[in-house]
């Protein structure tokens, strides 16, 4: 299986690069600079679960790429799709996959547009992930995971032969019949997670230990799991636990990639994570108070930027 991993970045270098270090079919699309890094440093991964170095891992710029692959995995920022779109568009054939990591629900319908509903797969990741000063890919923590599927949960045929070549990656690879299921589950945790910490600029332990931080991360947890409910797709009671039980851990110093993001003086995905879902949640007449709050803090943060 001939795989394009759109990008080199944290997420796509580090399971892209877990394939590539198993033997499989491998190539990176990434612009100029990233390619003269790998081409000098290599993809290096510094992990508890491994470190690794792929000297001169394969690449392709887009005005380069003229031929099709089986399977596209996406994992841009959500602000980056469009172009992404126009880099990987070449890459895509009659039978090519696309496996979207991206955040949210709203990339599904973009991707949709663009390639017709047959060519996209639902999926979804959780990992801690980062690029350090020296561009190495650095993973925080030893999770890590990778959810797929039809978007009409049936177990296709070239869903399992996916599972079979990401097996290889050993980084919790599993196909899903209930992957738009899954992927809501993870909406509403990193929502809830990134309103939290990237409002109140702080971990989820100092938050919790601030006069009113537990009501206001379990009133924005309410928000995002009515939303979900009201679009078709309540948490399952497993979930929602596990959610609570991370979002109330006291000292836990838990934050969201978009908290890191503002620190570092970044983009942030304020439409995609927390726009969106205050859109359906006034759609579907879902009351949604602090997930405002939280949006128009970003929304200050990014035209804070210029």
């Amino acid at each position: 299986m001939r795989i394009l991993v759109v990008g080199a970045g944290a997420i796509g270098g580090y399971f892209g690069g877990r394939l590539l270090q198993a033997g499989r079919d491998v190539t990176f699309l990434v612009r100029p600079k990233r390619a003269s890094e790998l081409a000098s440093a290599g993809l290096v991964i510094k992990s508890p679960n491994g470190d690794v170095t792929l000297t001169s891992p394969p690449t392709v710029q887009a005005d380069k790429l003229d031929k099709t692959f089986d399977l596209v995995l996406l994992s841009c920022k959500a602000f980056d799709l469009e172009d992404a779109i126009k880099s990987f568009a070449p890459a895509v054939g009659p039978t090519t996959a696309i496996l979207p990591l991206l955040n949210g629900m709203k990339h599904l319908d973009v991707l949709e547009q663009h390639f017709g509903a047959n060519a996209v797969l639902g999926g979804q990741c959780a990992i801690a992930v980062t690029l350090n000063a020296q561009r190495e890919i650095v993973q925080l923590t030893p999770m890590q995971s990778l959810g797929f599927g039809e978007r009409d949960g049936k177990m296709s045929d070239r869903v399992r032969s996916i599972a079979d070549v990401m097996a290889a990656g050993k980084f919790g690879a599993a196909a899903s019949t209930q992957v738009i299921q899954d992927m809501w589950e993870k909406w509403v945790f990193l929502a809830s997670l990134a309103a939290s910490t990237s409002t109140m600029r702080a971990a989820v332990g100092p938050i919790l230990a601030a006069p009113g931080g537990r009501d206001f991360i379990l009133g924005i947890l309410d928000e995002c799991s009515a939303v979900a409910t009201a679009e078709g797709h309540a948490p399952a009671g497993p979930f929602s636990e596990r959610a609570k039980g991370m979002l109330t851990a006291e000292g836990s110093q838990l934050t969201a990639s978009m908290f890191r993001d503002i620190k570092a003086g970044a983009k942030v995905e304020a439409d995609h994570v927390i726009g969106d879902l205050i859109a359906r949640g006034d759609a579907a007449k879902v009351p949604v108070p602090r997930l405002k709050i939280a949006y128009t803090h970003l929304k200050a943060y990014e035209n804070g930027r210029g």
